[in-house]
């Protein structure tokens, strides 16, 4: 069965927004804060701004870690807030989270906190140890251009009038570098270390960035040997934004030995922001993920549309899902 699921947003909802990790202080960021505050009124939605989100007097994160969690913790406890979407990712969320109190969000109505990168930090526990839906998607900054189609899609995904997604075409490293044109995306599909041309499978959707994912496993919010326990089949989708091709190698096989993959039915792979088209020892973004889990011979999707190197597909953690690859490219629906 699917975590709980919160209500779809509808236009005149209040839509909060927090700072659990960066604010908005710095460019582009603030400015693209400004433009996405003025393209989602214009929507049609209300908005509640947490102080958070304008202080930059923190380590790796907007604040002290108290208050960062006190805002997102009273965000979510707030009945007049329909929605919650972050600032902005970040490096010390970790910190963050130990100040939260889960049995309260536990006990309290489900409502759609929507982040990616950083914010996998609250995100997964939410899931996990709350038993509530999230989508890993864009954090505010990334309403605040021109909506193109990855935009619509989260909006779409958050207001409930799309429910089956596919990949995109095109993706970009940098849109900041000039020199960085739009590069054709081309899937690598597993079974096993065999490469094949189709796909299907199904399951509960998890996961989020793996630098996080390696952080929390073994600490008091891992409670996967429950989790999976419980649910029998589990999608997992990571992707990985500092970690070098050794280092994302390390990070599965820790989740391995740590029981994580125990009830997988296959796994989607974003594309790698630091390990992208990188070798190490001859261990490469491939090799760093078949060489772990090929053993599983469960499908693994790599360089798919999900993370840090745009455009990115919004994820309802969380939801039950199935997954299909044909044709070069992939689609997911949430049942």
């Amino acid at each position: 069965m699917p975590l709980q699921q919160a209500k779809d947003l509808a236009l005149g909802d209040t839509i909060g927004i927090v700072a659990p990790s960066f604010g908005c202080t710095t460019e582009p960021y603030a400015t693209r804060y400004k433009e996405a505050v003025r393209l989602l009124r214009a929507r049609g939605y209300k908005l509640k701004v947490g102080s958070c989100v304008f202080k930059n007097d923190g380590l790796g994160i907007s604040t002290n870690p108290y208050d960062a969690a006190k805002e997102l913790e009273n965000f979510y406890l707030d009945p007049n807030i329909d929605a919650i979407i972050s600032a902005g990712g970040g490096e010390l969320m970790c910190e963050t989270i130990s100040n939260i109190d889960f049995d309260k969000i536990k006990d309290a109505p489900a409502k759609i906190f929507m982040g990616y990168s950083d914010n996998t930090n609250f995100i997964f526990p939410l899931l996990t140890l709350c038993g509530k839906q999230a989508i890993y998607g864009p954090c505010i900054s990334g309403f605040g251009k021109s909506w193109e189609a990855a935009e619509w899609d989260a909006i779409n995904l958050l207001e409930g009038t799309k429910k089956e997604f596919e990949g995109y075409p095109l993706f970009q490293l940098d849109e900041a570098e000039s020199e960085s044109i739009p590069q054709k995306k081309e899937l690598k599909v597993f079974k096993g270390n065999s490469i094949v041309q189709s796909t299907e499978f199904s399951g509960l959707l998890i996961g989020g960035c793996l630098d996080v994912l390696n952080n929390l496993a073994g600490s008091k919010f891992d409670t996967m040997k429950a989790f999976t326990a419980k649910h029998k089949n589990i999608i997992w989708a990571l992707e990985a934004c500092d970690l070098s091709p050794l280092d994302i190698r390390r990070a599965l096989w820790h989740l391995k030995e740590c029981s994580w993959f125990e009830n997988a039915s296959g796994f989607i792979i974003g594309r790698p922001l630091a390990a992208w088209k990188q070798a190490m020892m001859g261990v490469d973004q491939y090799n760093a993920v078949t060489g772990i889990l090929a053993d599983l011979n469960l499908p693994i999707i790599m360089d798919a549309d999900i993370g840090h190197i745009d455009p990115t597909l919004p994820l309802l953690m969380g939801a039950e899902a199935k997954v299909r690859v044909e044709n070069g490219n992939w689609k997911i629906s949430f049942l």
